[in-house]
This record gives structure tokens, C-alpha cells and sequence, in this order.
């Protein structure tokens, strides 16, 4: 009877460590881009060039 128990014992204590963890998915950081933006006038021109087309078309 202490055999049974004692090999009982062993395989127990063996198969423990092959149920200590659980799947997880793996950890992926997102790559971060970053863009070098360049000051335009255009940004700016456009709208200018819009307010002087129609101060000129209402005169």
C-alpha cells in the first residue's frame, strides 16, 4: 500500500509543473510611425487667394 501511494505521490507531484501555466496570446507592441510634417504656405495662401476673388467679384 505505501508503494501504490508513494508512486501515486511521485506522478502527482511530476505532473504538476506540466498544468502550472495557461496560454496567453503573445504581446505585440504597435510599431509607432512617426512623419515629419513641412510647414506649407499653401495651407494659408488658398484661403487668402479666396477672400481676394470675392472682394474683387463684389466691387
Amino acid at each position: 500500500m505505501k508503494k501504490v501511494l508513494l508512486t501515486s505521490a511521485l506522478v502527482l507531484g511530476m505532473a504538476a509543473p506540466a498544468f502550472a501555466g495557461a496560454y496567453s496570446e503573445p504581446v505585440i507592441e504597435p510599431e509607432i510611425i512617426v512623419e515629419d510634417t513641412v510647414s506649407s504656405a499653401h495651407d494659408i495662401l488658398v484661403p487668402i487667394m479666396a477672400l481676394i476673388m470675392f472682394a474683387a467679384v463684389a466691387d
